[in-house]
């Protein structure tokens, strides 16, 4: 994910060190090249480091922790493919399926009905892939990085995000300790 032009394009920044951290909160949305996606069991925060020209940062999505509600504790940072597995697109539909043309029959007798639910249809893998392989490149990279630098963090959070009224990102790693609060 491309920076952001300065770290005033985002909700909050601070200074940690020598670098500046612009960080934007995004609830249940994950902002990917293709459009939207979303998941409802985390929450998404995008973050901007910024520095002097051809200045270096060591950054580790461990460093980050996130306080939701002013909760004592926070919660860590995940693993960008934690998230996989509750990917969705909102504007994906299945395909309709096809009526058969042959007339009712019951096999088996008895001649009730089926009183279980319809099985929700997954997407194709091929599109899971896509959305997988583009949470990864979104995702915050790690490591020493030219600045600026920036990407998606994900904390589980399972609950709705109209019930979130304060969130405060909180880094601690190379640069120093800063906390930013964010808007819901």
């Amino acid at each position: 994910m491309p920076p952001r032009a300065t770290p005033g394009d985002y909700q909050a920044h601070v200074e940690a060190g020598a670098v500046t951290i612009g960080a934007e909160f995004s609830a249940h949305s994950v902002p990917a090249p293709q459009g939207v996606l979303s998941t409802d069991d985390y929450i998404v925060v995008e973050v901007g480091f910024f520095g002097p020209p051809e200045a270096h940062a060591t950054i580790s999505a461990n460093d980050f922790s996130l306080r939701v509600n002013d909760k004592k504790s926070a919660l860590r940072s995940e693993p960008y493919s934690m998230i996989f597995g509750s990917l969705k697109d909102p504007e994906w539909e299945p395909p309709v399926p096809v009526e058969s043309k042959g007339g009712k029959t019951s096999l088996g007798g008895g001649g009730g009905g089926n009183d279980s639910p319809p099985v929700k249809p997954k997407p194709p893998f091929s599109l899971q892939r896509t959305w997988q392989q583009n949470v990864q490149k979104a995702a915050l990279p790690e490591g020493d990085r030219l600045l600026p630098a920036a990407g998606l963090l994900f904390f589980r959070y399972s609950g709705q995000a109209k019930g979130i009224y304060s969130v405060e990102l909180i880094y601690a790693g190379a640069a120093g300790k800063a906390t930013l609060a964010l808007h819901p």
